[in-house]
């Protein structure tokens, strides 16, 4: 039975098409959908709560710090100590660090991999033509007179547009933008490394200074009491043992002070390869601890926001997103590809694109993997076995992140008790220095009385300048345990680090 007749010029594929359209544009992308894990529900880093304040007041109005929950950490940091010195370092060093600079490069390399990635989305397109010399053997068919040779010429254009009907294509292009994320965000720890780094280099060479010249200052007075002994030994007062006992004494201490010299030229070496020079160059002024100011204030994130403020964590969510996205990669290779080809083009002895010489083509394209040898299987098993890796790694990233900012925490809170106990034990070693200083003037005491007080003295401002030094170094060990304040920095990218958004006050509310 016959239906009605099709009048001209109707065309009745539509249907299909608009169906097929329909799907394309429905088709969900298999795989797992990612959601970032949530953050921890506690509210504190230890079992017991954050401090209020640590330490106490010294001379200069400083030592003591009140510790603020969920303050904003200001981008730059650093300024906190407010080192004129220690703020020009920081900035030739984010400028000229050639780790920073491959750092950006490999951000690069990833954006530029998820343009391309999403050129997949576009029909692709070529162009051909072809010139090719023919001869025709007439003889082949009994005509030897119709022998001849020719010139065939072909040009055709092609284009081919894959229905992402499953999805495996959006996928791809999550993983790469989930990869691009990783790398900024390691470009990101990369500041915070650097930045931290460099001051607590400066910390210990300004340190090291102050113990060097503590050192000396004890050798000078051992070299003064060794003398006195020698001339009573000479005298006949005293025993060729209490003249060793000098020397021996005064050999130790001058022993150390080699090994304090050694970690400050390294120290000097590390800052110089920090800003790009060689270990020869002079990076600038030396520095002592009276040029950094403890920060009195310290802010420290919730718990729950550390995830969002530490760059690691967010880098090792970034990679768990595109493992998470590569399974649905893995799935949709498995499943039916579907591709719309078109082709126009001429073929022709008398010249490219010559009258009646085109022909074209068009259609869809369906490519159903039958047996791949469990290729495509296995490659999705491999994928989901990634996943838990990344799922896994995320949350040892997230613990030791935990560990690192409630070991910080106590070290500070450790750091303030033995600096205020050096201190009582300085004062007193300067009170007994001071005594005996007047009653050796006053002829009450010898030589020895009065260098022995010097020496435990220098000894207590030796150990004082250790507890200084350990008090600003974990300072700073907290801001990078905290994430440094990156997000209130402008984002990173492959043409430097952003400090315009910075600024030397916190800033409330700014967040990723």
């Amino acid at each position: 039975m016959t239906g009605p007749p099709r009048k001209a010029g109707t065309f009745r594929p539509a249907g299909p098409i608009l169906v097929l359209l329909w799907l394309i544009l429905s088709g969900c992308a298999v795989g797992p959908d990612f959601k970032k894990p949530p953050g921890p529900s506690g509210q504190q880093f230890t079992r017991h709560p954050v401090p209020a304040s640590i330490g106490e007041k010294d001379a200069r109005g400083e030592g003591r710090q009140i510790l603020r929950v969920d303050q904003e950490i200001p981008g730059q940091w650093w300024r906190l100590f407010h080192s004129e010195a220690l703020n020009g370092l920081i900035e030739r060093a984010l400028v000229a660090n050639p780790d920073l600079r491959a750092a950006e490069a490999t951000l690069l390399e990833a954006m530029e991999n998820t343009s391309a990635g999403r050129g997949a989305f576009a029909p692709s397109a070529s162009g051909t033509l072809q010139t090719v010399q023919q001869y025709f053997n007439g003889a082949t068919f009994g005509l030897p007179q119709l022998s001849s040779l020719f010139t065939l010429n072909t040009g055709s254009v092609s284009v081919t547009y894959p229905l992402d009907l499953f999805g495996g294509i959006r996928r791809q292009v999550e993983s790469l933008k989930a990869q691009e994320d990783y790398q900024r965000f390691e470009l990101e720890a990369s500041y915070l490394t650097l930045t931290s780094n460099i001051v607590l280099s400066v910390v210990q060479e300004a340190s090291l200074t102050a113990q060097i010249d503590a050192t000396k200052a004890i050798i000078r007075a051992l070299k003064k009491e060794r003398d006195s002994v020698r001339r009573q030994f000479a005298l006949g007062l005293a025993s060729r043992a209490a003249v060793l006992v000098q020397e021996t004494a005064l050999a130790q201490e001058r022993s150390t002070l080699p090994g304090l010299m050694k970690q400050r030229s390294l120290a000097r070496h590390q800052l110089s390869v920090y800003l790009g020079r060689f270990p020869g160059e002079d990076v600038g002024d030396r520095f002592r601890l009276e040029d950094l100011h403890l920060p009195g204030t310290l802010p420290v994130s919730l718990p729950s926001r550390l995830v969002e403020h530490r760059p690691d964590i967010q880098a090792a969510s970034a990679q768990l997103h595109a493992a998470s996205a590569q399974v649905g990669v893995a799935t949709a290779n498995m499943l039916p590809q579907i591709t719309l080809t078109g082709q126009y083009g001429s073929e022709s002895i008398a010249g490219y694109f010559a009258p009646g010489s085109q022909f074209w083509s068009y259609g869809p394209g369906l490519n159903v993997p039958l047996f791949q040898g469990g290729t495509l299987f296995f490659r999705r098993k491999a994928a989901i076995a990634a996943l838990k890796a990344a799922r896994a790694k995320y949350e040892s990233t997230v613990l030791a992140a935990f560990q690192n900012v409630a070991d910080t925490l106590r070290t500070l809170e450790a750091d303030a008790e033995t600096l205020e106990a050096e201190k009582a034990v300085f004062r007193a070693a300067r009170e007994s220095f001071s005594i005996s200083r007047h009653q050796f003037s006053a002829g009450a005491i010898g030589y020895p009385t009065l260098y022995n007080a010097e020496q435990n003295y220098e000894q207590a401002r030796i150990a004082l300048i250790q507890a200084q030094a350990a008090r600003i170094a974990d300072t700073a060990a907290l801001f990078q345990a905290l994430g440094g304040g990156w997000w209130n920095m402008a984002p990173a990218s492959p043409k430097g680090v952003g400090l315009q958004k910075s600024a030397s006050t916190p800033v409330k509310g700014s967040h990723s």
